[in-house]
């Protein structure tokens, strides 16, 4: 995780003085430039710290070691449901969702009780019937 402390603690060192830079060459009349590069830089520097301390506390992993071989970094990575339908659901009523914020707030609240149910779905997909683990 070193790598990615140091990338993310570099990422705070950019974006600090572009804020800077943006707002003096805008002579600082347009807010919103020098306020989210700002906060940029505090978020990557929030991840960054995060990043480190954690890589402190943990032990080394195959990609922090340089002469770790390639099948150090074996085994497996988690379970990837192939076959599930449950996503495009979830899409759909998030598109309904965010047409609500144009249209009405009525529709807004369709979109979430069928974002709701869907997420619900995704979830619990696994949980009975021919594939419950």
């Amino acid at each position: 995780m070193k790598v990615e402390s140091w990338l993310f603690g570099a990422g705070a060192f950019f974006f600090a003085p572009v804020g800077i830079i943006y707002g003096i060459l805008t002579h600082w009349d347009e807010p919103v430039g020098p306020v989210g590069l700002f906060l940029t830089a505090g978020l990557a520097l929030m991840v960054g710290w995060y990043l480190w301390y954690t890589a402190r506390h943990i032990d080394p992993r195959p990609e922090d070691d340089p002469a770790a071989p390639i099948e150090a970094a074996s085994g497996e990575y988690g379970f990837f449901s192939p076959h599930s339908w449950w996503p495009l659901p979830l899409a759909a009523s998030c598109a309904v969702m965010f047409l609500g914020l144009a249209v009405g707030w009525w529709l807004l609240y369709i979109g979430v009780g069928l974002a709701a149910l869907a997420l619900v779905g995704w979830v619990f997909e696994y949980w009975r019937g021919v594939h419950a683990h």
